[in-house]
């Protein structure tokens, strides 16, 4: 019987494995919606507006602030830091292949890249503008925006829906493919050493990847609750209650404490970890993973080999020449 159990616990492990290889390298490029196609234009476009502090009440705060794309997509904080030194409640996510999401967000609340481009710009905490018509009238001022939307949608095109499709066609282009794990699955079997290849298996053994899932290991589109277990231990140390995920835009309890599946693609690059940015180091993520989802108190060296592992998730990044900003010439910006 115990040899039985023993066979049956292998080969259900081989075929997780296999799942995990049968997932396939991340892709390359990244699909766009039928009325947003990635054209050269608006990702030009949407890469000057993702990185204008100009599209802030104060002047101060970009897209790039909290999602930098010459780090790991976001800001290396616990909480992001908007106009006047506002902080919000949550770690920023990377932009570094979003476009795999199926939704945005921490909590899920935008269905597309499109829609989430909107949302800061007039969040008070974040980019701080009254409206999207102030944003488009700003916009409208400087001539250099108006010869780009021209370019990218045609003649009098500055708007909201353009300018929000430009930043999510320039976000599609934020893919970094080729980390280790990704030749690994391709054919290379020396690309991920002896540790990694422990440290995945522990990773499907435990169930890790039930929930991160497919090339972006980032299930797809999937909500999970975290905590799934409660430690008043934990929670007194990291607060993870404190905020209600997704029951905090639906306000219905069966929602409290579900979130978006981050992806684990680059998650050596995005400390702090966990939505509210409380976990310093991915050694202890991957510790209270382990017993708040999983129930367990992971070993030391299961640890270790969990966190190589992870490493090897991190792809390669594509040159990028940051743009040149449409300026305003012999006058102020206001």
């Amino acid at each position: 019987m115990l040899k039985m159990r023993t066979l049956v616990t292998a080969l259900a492990l081989a075929g997780s494995v296999s799942a995990v290889h049968a997932a396939g390298s991340l892709p390359k490029t990244a699909p766009a919606p039928a009325d947003n196609p990635t054209t050269q234009e608006k990702v030009v476009l949407g890469q000057m507006l993702y990185h204008d502090p100009r599209l802030s009440s104060t002047g101060t705060v970009s897209c790039a602030s909290c999602h930098n794309t010459m780090l790991g997509g976001d800001d290396n904080r616990p909480n992001s830091m908007g106009v006047n030194g506002q902080t919000g409640g949550r770690s920023a996510p990377t932009v570094w292949n979003s476009a795999f999401n199926q939704v945005q967000f921490w909590d899920g609340r935008a269905a597309s890249l499109e829609e989430q481009a909107a949302g800061p710009v007039t969040n008070p905490i974040e980019m701080g503008m009254k409206s999207w018509d102030d944003v488009v009238e700003r916009l409208k001022t400087i001539e250099g925006y108006q010869d780009a939307f021209e370019k990218a949608f045609g003649k009098d095109s500055i708007s909201k829906d353009n300018a929000t499709k430009a930043i999510a066609a320039y976000e599609r282009t934020l893919i970094t493919p080729n980390s280790p794990f990704d030749k690994y699955v391709d054919g290379d079997k020396d690309a991920l050493t002896e540790q990694q290849v422990r440290g995945m298996k522990k990773a499907v053994e435990l169930g890790c990847t039930g929930c991160h899932s497919g090339p972006a290991f980032n299930g797809a589109g999937a909500f999970q609750k975290f905590p799934v277990n409660s430690n008043g231990y934990f929670e007194a140390q990291y607060h993870f209650k404190k905020d209600k995920g997704l029951a905090e835009v639906t306000k219905n309890a069966e929602d409290e404490h579900m979130w978006k599946v981050p992806t684990l693609r680059n998650i050596a690059l995005t400390a702090p970890y966990m939505h509210n940015g409380s976990v310093a180091t991915l050694e202890e993520a991957v510790k209270l993973m382990g017993k708040l989802q999983l129930g367990q108190d992971l070993a030391k060296d299961d640890i270790a080999d969990i966190v190589v592992f992870l490493n090897g998730l991190t792809g390669e990044f594509p040159k990028q020449a940051m743009p040149v900003l449409p300026g305003t010439p012999g006058r102020a910006f206001k």
